[in-house]
Order: C-alpha cells, then structure tokens, then sequence
C-alpha cells in the first residue's frame, strides 16, 4: 500500500467524465469566478475610494470582499484548470497549500461576520457608544484577531493532516483538497480524527452562531421600539444582508458537514461542496449592493 513518503500527487473528483461536459463546467464557474472577482472588487474599490464609506461597517465589509476573494481563489481556479485541461492531478505541496488557504479564508470569514454582528449591535442598540467601542484602533485589532484566528485555525489541521501516514491510494473525493478528504486516506483511525474535526468545527461555528443570534435579538428588539418608521427601516437594510450572508455560510456548510452518511455519495458531496466554496463568495456582494443603498450610491459613482 502507498504511504506517504511514495505519495507525490493527489487525484481530485472531476465533474464530469466527457469532454463535452468537461468544457460546459469550465465555462460555467469560469463565469461564476469572474462574477465574484467583479463583485468583490467593485466593493473594495467602492469602500477604498469613497470617503463616506470610511466607517466600520464598510472596513469590515472590505475585510469580508478580501476573504471571499481568497476563498474562491483558493479551489476554483485548479478546478477549472483541470477540467479545461482535462487532467485530475494536484501536486502533494498544492494539496497542502489548498487545505491550508481555504480554512485560512474560510475561518477567516466566519470570524469577520460575527465581529460585524456586533458592529450592527452597537450602532443600533449603544449609537451613544459606536465611536468609543468602534474606533479605528479598535476595529483594525478585531480584524487583525479574525484573520490570526482564521490562520491558527488552518495551520493546526493542515500540518497534523499531512503529518499522517497515507495507506488508501491518493484519490480525493472532492473537486478540491480538504482535511476530512485526506483524513480518509491516511493509515491512522482517520474517522476519529475526522470526528474531532466536526466537533472542533462545530463547536466554532455554534459558538458564534450563538453571538450572531443573541446580538441579532437585541437588535430586532431595539429595532421594534424606534418611534420613526424611517430609522426603523434604515437599520433593517444596514442588517439584512449581513443576516442574509450569515444564513447561506451557516446553512451550506452545516449541510455540508452534518449531512446524514446515506444521503452521502460522490456526486452529492461535490454539489454540497460547491455550495459552501463557491456559491457565498459569488453572492456576497450581490447581497450587499441590492439592500444598501450608501454602497449602491458609491458603485453608481464609480461607473459615472
């Protein structure tokens, strides 16, 4: 049986098995990749270029275009390239440095959404407070945490990962590298591993699920008291796309990871998992830009 040592390579899950099929994917999340290329950098040269936008919500929603950035660009490209090239090889270093990347951005971006739930809780629920709990130090310090957070949290998996033996041959069912594919392959007890994973992963994600929520009732809360009808609506729209946001990551990767094991199958794992790699990077910006009309206005002046 292969070890690691004599494994080189990695075999990735392609998405179709004719030619034909091969370049109508290749075209397909070629679009979907520069829509989100488009999308995310409209908004970072929206936010960087409007001096109205120099708030805290804008920087951490120029934080979240960068990780939605790095989180695409982190599979789709290799996914592309293959089936262009109609090849399903990735090399054991890329296999590593995608792992690594994608939970980099990934966990990154969970953490940039929580801290922007407190944003939107204290703006709607202590404005009195917003410029002392949300001042520049103090928000370039909570997005320097999140994307240390997010990289300690890739560093530990990939390197005990890839630190493992690998006796099941080096065919990956995925369209890209990711710890519980590799946990599969090696010659270790890989389902407790894999087991502790989706606990450690769970226990994050629920974690700030729970913040998410608790600030999201005291916002609607407060919300539901405000005597004008206006401010009532413009807090909504401020918060909506960003409840919009947390729901399609929390949903797509809860079904991704907690699905049941006899609906799981190939070709479902791969949908799943274009779900919660591709599909919230792409929408993201589109979710903005339709409820806040502050980001619409800077857009509009960007095309003029």
């Amino acid at each position: 049986m292969p070890n690691s040592s004599s494994v080189t390579e990695f075999l990735l899950l392609a998405f179709a098995d004719t030619r034909e099929l091969q370049l109508l994917h290749f075209a397909l999340f070629l679009g979907i990749y520069l829509a989100a290329l488009l999308g995310n950098g409209l908004i970072l040269t929206a936010v960087a270029c409007d001096h109205s936008l120099h708030t805290p919500m804008y920087f951490f929603l120029l934080n979240l275009a960068l990780l939605d950035l790095g989180c695409i660009s982190s599979t789709l490209p290799k996914a592309m390239a293959n089936a262009l090239w109609d090849t399903k090889t990735i090399s054991y270093q890329g296999c590593a440095a995608q792992v690594l990347f994608f939970a980099f951005f990934f966990g990154s971006e969970f953490s940039i959404l929580t801290i922007m739930a407190y944003d939107r809780y204290v703006a709607i629920c202590k404005p009195l407070h917003y410029g002392s709990l949300l001042g520049s130090r103090a928000c370039g310090q909570m997005a320097a945490a999140a994307w240390g957070s997010g990289f300690l949290n890739a560093v530990l998996p990939t390197a005990n990962t890839f630190s493992l033996p690998l006796c099941h041959g080096n065919a990956v069912e995925q369209f890209f590298c990711e710890v519980p594919q590799i946990l599969k392959l090696s010659c270790s007890n890989a389902y407790l591993r894999e087991f502790e994973l989706l606990v450690f992963i769970f226990s994050l994600v629920f974690g700030c699920f729970v913040f998410i929520v608790v600030s999201y009732v005291q916002i609607f809360r407060a919300v539901l008291r405000m005597p004008s009808e206006q401010g009532s609506h413009k807090a909504f729209s401020t918060c909506l796309p960003h409840l919009a946001v947390v729901s399609v990551f929390v949903s797509t990767v809860l079904f991704a990871y907690l699905k049941l094991p006899s609906t799981s199958s190939p070709s479902v794992d791969l949908v799943v998992s274009v779900l919660y790699s591709v599909v919230p990077p792409a929408v993201n910006p589109l979710i903005y830009s339709m409820r806040n009309q502050e980001l619409k206005d800077a857009l509009r002046k960007l095309m003029t």
